[in-house]
């Protein structure tokens, strides 16, 4: 099993426990691995045998704006989840990035893994 990946994608949501936060849109960084088989594709050379990033990114934009979110953890297992039952794939990794003041200016953020990988060295 191969791992094709998208790193670096913005999504705009409103997030975060303070009611301010839930009244302004912030930025978060979203890194994702999932399992395919790149072979397929190669063969190919068909966009339909490939994982389709366009697909992913605008899923997981869709989902930011869907609702409101609390924690940052919430939007990840929710984007995992999206993942694994609407992209044929059995296993997932997404690191969610959210800036904040603690007091100073920092990142912080989940990574969660789900669905089983499928690697003979694995």
């Amino acid at each position: 099993m191969d791992t094709v990946f998208i790193r670096g994608l913005r999504v705009e949501t409103c997030i975060g426990v303070y009611a301010w936060e839930q009244r302004i849109r912030q930025t978060l960084r979203v890194d994702v691995e999932l399992a395919a088989d790149a072979s397929r594709a190669a063969a190919s050379d068909d966009i339909a045998d490939a994982v389709n990033y366009a697909q992913v990114a605008e899923r997981l934009q869709a989902l930011g704006e869907a609702q409101p979110w609390k924690l940052v953890e919430t939007y990840a297992e929710r984007a995992a989840a999206a993942i694994l039952d609407e992209f044929d794939t059995p296993w997932v990794r997404l690191a969610v990035t959210k800036d904040v003041r603690l007091p100073k200016r920092t990142e912080v953020g989940v990574v969660v893994e789900r669905g089983e990988r499928t690697r003979a060295d694995a």
